[in-house]
């Protein structure tokens, strides 16, 4: 198993049960706009904290950006006043974490975006309000945090008397071991602003103005080729933990499959023609 920190192989255990994502009562929602999938954690209620039926809707819309060849990009917000507020402790069926098969030891736990899914397509965490424990955990993984001025961060798992493992692992290389260790050790929030300045938060913007920010960078990103994006962002985070002849070797390969695209080809006749590319994600 790849290191729980980013990407792990797409694992039969992470098949979300069925789930009516496109509906807007959905504890979980998926809404495609163009090339951009917004997910939205749709529990405001009760600060869109995770219970059974929103994992499962979770799950479902993240493999349905997976697997649409339209969405190249991903919004992740929430709906009210909070990101996501953690795990219902309400919820005594430990469906929080999510269903799977399995026993014991042979039971994945690779099993939700937050815990490894496998994604090369660009995300984006539009944090509007309280992102805590689970919460936290998935704006994690998304390659740009952008945060209103009123959101809140934690790690609170350590106060209730339990560890939190999949944080633990993704946390010290994205913000460094001490900033980790505060938020980790102490299960203290922190606002918006040391959020920006611990390097969890990539930008820090007005309220109102969050989605809009969110939306501009998820355009921005489209302007390159579907193929080649996700090739780059592959090999960034593939090569890390990789010798570098073996990383030299292995996106060698990735950039000669993708220069046999169609959108290799539309992207050498743009740029000849002086047109902007039309790109068809092939």
């Amino acid at each position: 198993m790849d290191d729980a920190s980013g990407p792990t192989p797409l694992n039969p255990g992470a098949v979300a049960a069925p789930a009516d994502i496109t509906s807007p009562t959905a504890a979980a929602t998926y809404e495609l706009d163009g090339h951009v999938a917004i997910i939205t954690y749709n529990r405001p209620e009760s600060l869109n904290a995770i219970n059974g039926e929103m994992r499962a809707c979770l799950n479902a819309a993240w493999l349905e950006f997976y697997n649409d060849p339209d969405a190249w990009v991903a919004i992740m917000t929430g709906a009210g006043r909070a990101f996501c507020a953690g795990a219902d402790m309400r919820d005594r069926t430990g469906g929080s974490a999510g269903i799977w098969s399995g026993t014991f030891f042979e039971t994945p736990t690779v099993n939700s975006y937050e815990s490894g899914l496998e994604l090369w397509k660009p995300t984006i965490a539009a944090v509007n309000g309280a992102c805590i424990g689970y919460g936290l955990t998935g704006a994690l993984v998304a390659d740009f945090l952008i945060a209103s001025d009123r959101a809140i961060f934690g790690m609170p798992e350590v106060k209730i008397g339990v560890p939190t493992i999949v944080g633990s692992m993704r946390m010290p290389s994205k913000i460094g071991w001490a900033n980790a260790m505060e938020l980790l050790l102490t299960g203290d929030n922190v606002d918006a602003e040391r959020a920006r300045e611990m390097g969890l938060a990539w930008k820090v913007v007005p309220h109102d103005s969050l989605m809009g920010e969110a939306r501009t960078l998820a355009e921005r990103l489209c302007q390159g080729a579907p193929l080649a994006v996700r090739a780059v962002k592959e090999v960034a985070w593939r090569s890390a933990r990789m010798g570098w002849t073996d990383a030299v070797r292995m996106g060698e390969s990735l950039r000669r499959l993708v220069a046999a695209s169609d959108d290799a080809s539309e992207g050498g006749r743009a740029f000849a023609e002086k047109r902007p590319p039309e790109w068809t994600g092939a």
